[in-house]
């Protein structure tokens, strides 16, 4: 999806796409695949090459370049507020804001470590290396997600390569994976059967109020989805990566022979075992492990889930690209613990709108953001962060209490 850094140019195809100097797509042409193309790639002359084969046709100039669903003026706007950022220079990295948050994410793995080499291996030092370890596998997956969107260089080869590291080897997970999964979420965020993100709808659980009903309506019944607010501690936070994305990730990278991954993920099992087995043996190494992952997947799921589940969620209504991002998304209050915590993904609604613009920038660009929702009318919402965990569990107690209505009255 991503391409090295190229000088690009406006070739012959640059008309075909209808592509301005600026690179982007122009109204005339392509109006709803502009601001994905813009907000995903970081050179778009490249990118741009791979884009012929999926050329069907052209507009004539009487034809109309904005589909009715789509709202013309807001997009306008948003376009003008990017071209805004920009200029301030917000899409430039901080390189030792990065460096320093790897720094620290090292610091605390050797921290992990030496816990066990100074304090031995009883109950408090064992527990309190799995802590450490778990915020190390929490702030590198922060830190992966950075490099995966390409925020931190200007070049993507420098972006995959640290992303391979912090993903593969500091995680033990697959980049190929995480690019896979995530820019499809990006793409279309909380739209049922496009967004992977929300695939637990209807096996798991009964998300949004729509699709709820319709659930309802249809007679389905997968789980009793009116109880789902309380098994949900039992299913989600618990056991989503050590249960289901632990196999899940080597079966995905053997599935589609991404040997690569693989190589970087054995360097990461590699170094746990070697570093850990001389105190630990085998059994307690194993035991280590799954404990940090079930510790980080408590972590991961509440941070992840709290700017998108108690939001709208519903099928693909063909949106603009600002109004899905806007209506799937909301924050948490910035405060130093919390930027650090959530990897700034409290900032969730700048990180949709702009996903290549580097997480220390997200606090700088939201008033302006604020001000076009204020403008448009659209809700813009910020919550404390306890307040956002307890609206996920108060949101699928909402929709399993519309799917029961549903199933038992219409």
């Amino acid at each position: 999806m991503q391409g090295q850094k190229n000088s690009g140019g406006n070739g012959p195809e640059s008309g075909r796409w209808g592509l301005e100097a600026g690179n982007v797509p122009t109204q005339r042409t392509a109006p709803p695949a502009r601001d994905p193309f813009v907000a995903f790639h970081i050179d778009k002359g490249l990118v741009r090459k791979y884009m012929n084969s999926l050329l069907i046709g052209e507009l004539s100039p009487e034809q109309p370049s904005f589909e009715p669903t789509k709202n013309k003026e807001l997009i306008d706007e948003f376009r003008e507020l990017r071209s805004t950022v920009e200029r301030m220079g917000l899409m430039k990295a901080n390189h030792v804001f990065f460096l320093l948050n790897l720094l620290h994410i090292l610091l605390l793995d050797v921290a992990a470590w030496l816990t066990l080499w100074v304090f031995g291996t009883s109950l408090v030092p064992f527990l309190l290396c799995a802590v450490l370890l778990s915020t190390v596998q929490a702030q590198a997956g922060w830190l992966q997600h950075d490099f995966g969107h390409l925020s931190v260089f200007s070049t993507s080869t420098w972006n995959h390569l640290l992303h391979h590291f912090v993903i593969g080897h500091l995680k033990g997970a697959p980049a190929s994976w995480w690019n896979h999964m995530h820019f499809q979420h990006h793409a279309k965020p909380n739209c049922f059967g496009k967004d992977p993100d929300i695939n637990m709808h209807p096996f798991f659980f009964a998300l949004g109020k729509i699709l709820s009903v319709e659930l309802g309506k249809q007679k389905r019944k997968y789980m009793p989805y009116n109880h789902q607010h309380k098994y949900f501690f039992l299913i989600g936070p618990p056991a989503l990566l050590p249960l289901y994305f632990q196999w899940y990730i080597f079966y995905f990278v053997i599935q589609r022979k991404k040997w690569v991954d693989l190589a970087w993920m054995i360097t990461f099992y590699a170094r746990l075992f070697l570093t850990y087995g001389p105190f630990l043996g085998l059994k307690g190494v194993l035991g280590l492990f799954f404990v940090v992952r079930f510790l980080e997947s408590h972590w991961f799921v509440w941070v992840t889930q709290m700017n998108h589940i108690p939001m709208h969620i519903d099928h693909d209504r063909n949106m603009d690209w600002v109004s899905i991002q806007l209506r799937a998304t909301c924050n948490v209050h910035k405060s130093a613990f919390n930027d650090w915590f959530s990897g700034h993904l409290n900032f969730q609604i700048e990180h949709h709108l702009f996903p290549t613009m580097p997480r220390h920038n997200y606090h700088k660009v939201a008033p302006l953001v604020q001000s076009l929702c204020a403008k448009h009318g659209i809700e813009y919402q910020s919550k404390p962060l306890l307040s956002a965990f307890a609206d996920i569990v108060y949101s699928l107690k909402e929709s399993g209490q519309l799917w029961l209505d549903a199933y038992l009255h219409q």
